[in-house]
C-alpha cells in the first residue's frame, strides 16, 4: 500500500492490517451499508501484475484461460492462469491502462505468479512488474454507484467489463452496479471526496462479501492448484475460451468441458459458523471423506459468513454439507446470480 495513501485513509477513520482496511470503526454498520446501499472500498490488499511491450499481447495469450486478443483498449475481462494439470493457480480482473496488461489478484500470490510467469519470458520483448503501487485503486458498488463514479471520475463504460481511461485513470465497470477504478496517487484522496457524498467507506471484508454474491471466486493461498477452472464457475462468468490456442493445462480444461459432467461446481451458501478459505466441507454420503472446500467466506450482515465453496454437485444436491466436520455447521445453499451451463 502506498504510504502516502495509508495515511490519508487514516485520517478517514480506517483500522489498516499491512495493505488491508479491516473496517473504518464500526464493520456491523458497514456490512449494513453494503446490503441496503451504496459503498467504496479500498483494495490494496489486491496486487495487480502489469506486462508491457511488443510481445505482451502473445506472451500473455500463451498464458491465460481467456482469450487475450479480445482485450482492446477499452474491454476487461476474466481470466485464469493454470499449472500444466489444469489446477488454477491464480484468476484475475484483467484491463488495459496505456501499455500496460494489468491483472489484478489476491496479493498474497502475486510474488510467486509473477516470478514464475516470468520465466517463461525467455527471449519475448516482454516486461512483467509488480504494479500494485504505482496506483490508487477503488471499488464503488451499490444502487448510486453509476452517479458517484460519473461524478468522481468524469465519465464510466455504458457496458459491463468494458473500461474507460479519464484524467484521474482507469474505470473498470464489473457489473450493472459495481466499478474498479485505477486511480493516479495524485488524484486518488480527490476522487475518494467525491465519493464520499454517495458511498459509505467499508473495509476489505465487506467488498469480499459483495464480490461473493455476485458468484466471482478468488483464488488465495491456501486455494491454489485445488481447482479446474470449471470448478469455480471461471467459463461461466466468461473467463474461459474455448476457441483460443494452447495454453498451460488447456488439454486438461477442455476435457473437464467437453467428456462427462463436471462431478464438482461452486456453489453460493450461508453458514452460522465462521468460515476461511480452505476449510474443507463433509457430506453423509461420503462419510470419512471431505465432500468440498472453501473458495471464499465472509462475514454476513445479518450474522454468520456467507461463502463460495466447490464441492460434489451430487453431493450438494442430495445432502446438506457441512463445515470442517461431519458434525460441523451445516451450510444454507443460496441461489448464484448467474446460471451454470449444462
Amino acid at each position: 500500500m502506498i504510504e502516502l495513501w495509508k495515511t490519508f485513509l487514516r485520517t478517514q477513520g480506517a483500522t489498516i492490517d499491512g495493505c488491508t482496511v479491516l473496517h473504518y470503526g464500526d464493520p456491523a454498520a458497514e456490512r449494513a451499508a453494503a446490503a441496503n446501499g451504496t459503498v467504496v472500498a479500498d483494495l490494496s490488499q489486491l496486487g495487480v501484475m502489469a506486462f508491457r511491450g511488443d510481445d505482451a499481447a502473445t506472451f500473455l495469450q500463451n498464458q491465460l484461460t481467456n482469450d487475450v486478443r479480445v482485450l482492446h483498449a477499452d474491454a476487461a475481462q476474466w481470466s485464469g492462469y493454470c499449472s500444466p494439470k489444469g489446477r488454477l493457480l491464480g484468476n484475475f480482473l484483467m484491463w488495459r491502462q496505456g501499455e500496460d496488461f494489468c491483472l489484478q489478484l489476491s496479493g498474497d500470490i502475486l510474488a510467486g505468479l509473477l516470478k514464475r510467469l516470468s520465466m517463461f519470458i525467455l527471449r519475448a520483448k516482454v516486461q512483467g512488474r509488480d504494479a500494485s503501487d504505482e496506483s490508487v485503486r477503488l471499488v464503488v458498488a451499490g444502487p448510486q454507484a453509476p452517479d458517484a463514479v460519473r461524478a468522481a471520475m468524469g465519465a464510466i463504460p455504458e457496458a459491463a467489463m468494458r473500461t474507460v481511461a479519464t484524467e484521474a485513470g482507469t474505470v473498470v465497470r464489473v457489473g450493472e452496479d459495481k466499478f474498479v477504478l485505477s486511480i493516479t496517487p495524485e488524484r486518488a484522496a480527490g476522487v475518494w471526496e467525491g465519493l464520499r457524498g454517495s458511498a459509505t467507506p467499508v473495509g476489505a471484508p465487506v467488498w469480499d462479501w459483495l464480490r461473493l454474491n455476485a458468484g466471482i471466486p478468488m483464488i488465495v493461498a491456501a486455494t491454489q492448484e485445488q481447482f479446474v477452472p470449471q470448478m469455480v464457475n471461471l467459463e461461466a462468468i466468461g473467463g474461459v475460451s474455448f476457441q483460443k490456442g494452447c495454453y498451460p493445462g488447456q488439454e486438461i480444461v477442455a476435457r473437464s468441458q467437453y467428456l462427462g459432467k463436471l462431478k464438482r461446481r461452486m456453489f453460493l451458501a450461508h453458514v452460522d459458523a465462521e468460515a476461511a478459505a480452505g476449510d474443507s466441507l463433509y457430506s453423509a454420503d461420503l462419510a470419512g471423506q471431505t465432500t468440498g472446500t472453501v473458495v471464499n467466506a465472509a462475514p454476513a450482515p445479518a450474522g454468520g459468513f456467507d461463502v463460495l465453496a466447490v464441492a460434489q454437485v451430487e453431493s450438494a444436491n442430495t445432502h446438506t454439507l457441512h463445515l470442517k466436520a461431519a458434525d460441523g455447521a451445516a451450510l444454507t445453499l443460496k441461489p448464484l446470480p448467474y446460471a451454470l451451463p449444462e
